[in-house]
C-alpha cells in the first residue's frame, strides 16, 4: 500500500489520539467523514492499523518500578526460546519481550512493577524458575525522558 499525505495525516491523529471519532477526525484532517472512514477502514485492512489501545498511567496505578533485564538463556534452540516466549507472554508485569543479539544476553524485557519487593518476587518467583534461563541482569529506569508510542510516518516508503 502506498500512502499518501492524507494517509499519513489520518495515522499521525490517530496516534496521539486513537479515540476520535470519525467525525473529529475527518475535521482534523480535512476531509468528509465518508471517505475518511473508507481511508481508516483501508489502512486497518491493509494491517498499517493494528488494535486500538488505551494507555495507562503506571504511576497513578502505583506501579512506580521499571525495570529493563537482560536474559540469558542455556541453549540456543528455537524450542528453548519458544518455550521462554510463550512463558513470559502471560505475564501482565511484562510490557515488552526483544530476542536480541549483539549482547551476551538473548532477551531484553521491560517489567513495570508496584516497587523492588514486588520486582524481586517476580524475578525469583518467576523469572529465575523458567526452563534454561542461567543469567539475568537488571537495570532500573530513574526517569523517563520520553515514553512514546508514536511511529514516524514515511513519506517515501511504501508500506509492504
Amino acid at each position: 500500500m502506498q500512502l499518501d499525505r492524507i494517509d499519513r495525516k489520518i495515522l499521525q491523529e490517530l496516534q496521539k489520539d486513537g479515540s476520535l471519532s470519525n467525525l473529529d477526525l475527518a475535521e482534523r484532517i480535512g476531509l468528509s467523514p465518508s471517505p475518511c472512514a473508507r481511508r481508516v477502514k483501508a489502512l486497518k485492512d491493509a494491517g498499517v492499523i493494528g488494535r486500538t489501545v488505551t494507555l495507562l498511567d503506571p504511576k497513578a496505578l502505583g506501579l512506580s518500578l521499571t525495570a529493563l533485564i537482560h536474559i540469558s538463556m542455556d541453549r540456543h534452540t528455537p524450542d528453548r526460546f519458544e518455550h521462554f516466549e510463550a512463558e513470559v507472554a502471560n505475564y501482565p508485569e511484562v510490557q515488552e519481550c526483544y530476542l536480541i543479539t549483539g549482547q551476551a544476553a538473548d532477551f531484553v524485557l521491560k517489567v513495570v512493577v508496584k516497587d523492588m519487593d514486588t520486582y524481586q518476587q517476580f524475578l525469583l518467583g518467576k523469572l529465575t524458575r523458567l526452563e534454561g534461563v542461567t543469567g539475568v541482569q537488571s537495570s532500573f529506569v530513574m526517569r523517563r525522558y520520553k515514553d512514546s508510542t508514536e511511529l514516524p510516518v514515511p513519506e517515501e516508503y511504501p508500506i509492504a
